[in-house]
């Protein structure tokens, strides 16, 4: 039976640890990843599929600060930073998908949406900001460019080095998200809500306006599009294959099902960081009860192994 599948992309499926982050290890990697939806696609299923962004965005803002800096360009917020990492972004995902329908020999369209997303500008993250952009650094490194550009570093829960942090608003509403449910059911793959979306906010004249320092998790944004259009199944790709308990600890467990109350336990226990998993649980947790259908966590290359992930249910 066709099912409405929406696929949450992690950020190494286009950039991955130890990459500069050229075009071209991206688009191998974009290629690399969609690879893995082929199987969906040819059991007759429509797809929806949204992405991170978290590395590009930044550098995105990095080469906005240098022009400023060398050439008096005009410096841009955080939101259209990110509305140029979907179109950079969807447009590999975009044409990498297209190739390997050709060399599938399945005849279908894909397009790439310009997602905005509503959020409240007086959101409680805007007190706390904890959600990583751009590159990793040493510590010394973060403590400098703090210093010069008053932002905000911690350091990643794998030890992988420090990052900016930035707020992370909890996502309202996906802005044209029946245009989006309506494209991906009359067959066409859909890339939308690039990086969590653009925030924007409703001002007193009931006016869209930018939210400038924040990104959205584009996990709680993808499990809100997922439910809001009646999806079937929600993926979220990351680049472990199951989710664990006591991370990185000589007792580290595995998890092949978690249901909601235990997830909500282990979550409030701090087992699942809010710069790492923890937006995933969340999201998992918000999609399922929304919908009372269940979300899988997994690696992209275990997509369609039998038992892959971690099913999170009621």
């Amino acid at each position: 039976m066709k099912k409405l599948v929406v696929v949450a992309f992690g950020g190494n499926a286009l950039l991955r640890a130890g990459q500069s982050g050229t075009a071209e290890e991206q688009e191998q990697n974009s290629y690399d990843t969609c690879k893995n939806l082929i199987p969906l696609i040819k059991e007759g299923n429509d797809l929806i599929i949204t992405h991170g962004n978290g590395p590009q965005v930044g550098n995105i803002y990095l080469r906005s600060d240098a022009g400023y800096s060398l050439y008096n360009l005009p410096k841009m917020p955080l939101d259209i930073a990110v509305a140029d990492s979907q179109g950079e972004i969807g447009y590999m995902i975009e044409r990498q998908m297209r190739n390997l329908l050709i060399e599938n020999g399945i005849d279908k369209k894909v397009i790439t949406i310009l997602t905005q997303v509503l959020v409240d500008k007086n959101d409680e993250s805007f007190k706390e900001p904890s959600k990583p952009v751009g590159p990793y650094y040493l510590k010394e490194e973060a403590e400098l460019m703090s210093k010069a550009n008053n932002w905000l570093f911690k350091e990643d829960a794998r030890k992988r080095g420090w990052r900016r942090v930035v707020a992370s608003p909890k996502p309202i509403d996906i802005v044209n998200n029946e245009i989006i449910g309506s494209l991906a059911k009359a067959g066409n793959i859909v890339i939308a809500s690039g990086g969590g979306g653009i925030p924007v906010y409703l001002d007193e004249k009931n006016t869209y306006r930018p939210i400038e320092d924040a990104v959205i998790d584009k996990d709680l944004a993808t499990a809100l599009l997922a439910s809001q259009i009646g999806a079937d199944n929600f993926y979220i790709l990351t680049d472990v294959s199951k989710v664990c308990i006591n991370f990185n600890k000589p007792n580290q467990k595995d998890l092949d099902l978690l249901k909601i109350d235990e997830a909500k336990l282990y979550y409030n226990e701090g087992q699942f960081p809010a710069g790492s998993m923890g937006p995933k649980i969340l999201a998992a947790i918000d999609f399922v009860e929304r919908s009372g259908k269940e979300t899988i966590i997994t690696e992209a290359t275990q997509l369609l192994n039998n038992g892959c992930g971690t099913r999170i249910v009621l």
